[in-house]
This record gives structure tokens, sequence and C-alpha cells, in this order.
């Protein structure tokens, strides 16, 4: 097994919330992520992505669960988050919580 991925909070400029489609639940959910980030006053991008077509320069993914291993083969150097619900997911709001504290962010897939 390999050591997890860690990124420093000062080094995420931008996050993508991946999912399997882009449409619909997870688009939603990328709309409650921008605005936890912009409430916490974070300088932080936040693009909603198909996890196929994932962005170069991706800092964190945040992602169903199911899609935790192709979220990391898109992107091996991105910390991967992945979250059970679209809606109030207790994963996205502590990664919120640990940006804003500027505490590492660690991959958990």
């Amino acid at each position: 097994m390999s050591e997890p991925l860690v990124k420093q909070a000062d080094e995420v400029s931008l996050i993508v919330f991946a999912c399997e489609a882009g449409m619909g639940s997870s688009l939603m959910g990328t709309n409650q992520l921008k605005k936890l980030i912009k409430k916490a006053n974070l300088d932080i991008a936040v693009q909603h992505s198909p996890v196929g077509q994932i962005p170069p320069g991706v800092d964190v993914i945040v992602v169903h669960r199911s899609l935790s291993n192709q979220a990391h083969s898109a992107a091996p150097d991105a910390v991967v988050v992945p979250f059970t619900m679209f809606f109030n997911d207790p994963a996205v709001k502590q990664l919120v919580a640990t940006l804003k504290a500027g505490e590492p962010v660690v991959s958990v897939y």
C-alpha cells in the first residue's frame, strides 16, 4: 500500500467536483461546495467535471466513493476526497474546514 497523498492548504488552488456523466446531482454538489468555499473566504476555484475529463493542474478531487480509483488514475498527483452523499456530506464539509484551518489535505480513497 502506498503512502497517502498530502497537499498543504496553501497549495490548493483548484478543486474539481467530479462525477460519472457530468450532470444532475453532482452539479448541485459542485454549487454547494462553491458556496462553502466562498463562505469560508478561501481563494480556491471549484470546477465540475466528468471523472474521465478531469483538467490538468487539479489539486483536490471531490468524487463519489465508487469513482475514487478512476479519479486517482485520471489525476495521480491530486488528493482524492470521496463522498457518499451528494448533499451535506461530512467529507465535503470536513475538506472546507481543513482548508480554512490551514491544515494539510490527505487523500482518503
